[in-house]
């Protein structure tokens, strides 16, 4: 009861990560600790991320919480100890291997995490966190395309084709970000995929979106925004 697969992901509760490592698991009263020598990670049932020394890790779906043990992937528990993860598909059993292992540290480009915070917080500020994440994959997705410029301040400030971002043109996107843009900013620069390829999106209750409507794939809608490969 303290591991399972569950439609193909594999979770473990915090507890016994713990008893079988030299990492010291505490609770706070509102969220879970797990400190080593080179780890501090922290997780709040329900969020959508947790965070280990001072990095943002997305976990979808949330952290759950099972017959009263705090339980989370042990993909994004190998991110945040540095673990290895493998799996053996004759036995149908993943294996977390931490012996030598050192758990990674922050370690995000300061620019990259300054424009992408504020123009995540500019495009979507109030929209729900797995919207934001999906602003900062449209930004990243263009990044990785060969159309747009190859880096996130290129991108956020290209004109080729006109101004892309509406906060750009109005100046919002200098605007000190929301504390939870800087959130989706890290989890996104960490992996974190919610809308796949998707190089595009527009408010619907804003604007027409002719463009976009008329020449792009639909994708999904999340909070106030569609999105589109």
């Amino acid at each position: 009861d303290q591991g399972w697969i569950e439609d193909g992901t594999s979770y473990m509760t915090l507890r016994a990560l713990a008893q079988h490592s030299e990492y010291e698991l505490t609770w706070d009263g509102s969220r879970a600790w797990l400190r080593g020598e080179d780890l501090e990670l922290s997780a709040r049932p329900g969020d959508l991320y947790i965070l280990s020394n001072d990095r943002a890790l997305y976990v979808e779906g949330g952290v759950q919480v099972v017959d009263g043990k705090l339980t989370l992937p042990l993909r994004v528990l190998a991110s945040a100890t540095g673990g290895s993860l493998s799996w053996n598909s004759g036995t149908a059993t993943a294996s977390l291997g931490l012996k030598g292992v050192s758990a990674p540290k922050a370690n995000y480009n300061e620019e990259d995490l300054y424009w992408l915070s504020r123009i995540i917080s500019a495009e979507s500020r109030g929209e729900p966190l797995v919207g934001q994440i999906a602003v900062g994959n449209v930004v990243l997705n263009r990044v990785a395309d060969g159309q747009f410029p190859d880096n996130i301040k290129d991108v956020i400030f290209d004109t080729k084709y006109a101004v892309q971002f509406e906060p750009v043109a109005n100046g919002t996107v200098y605007d000190e970000p929301a504390q939870s843009s800087v959130l989706a900013a890290k989890m996104t620069l960490e992996g974190a995929r919610v809308v796949d390829k998707c190089l595009y999106f527009f408010a619907p209750a804003l604007s027409e979106g002719t463009w976009i409507v008329n020449n792009r794939t639909y994708y999904t809608s999340i909070g106030g925004h569609s999105f589109y490969l």
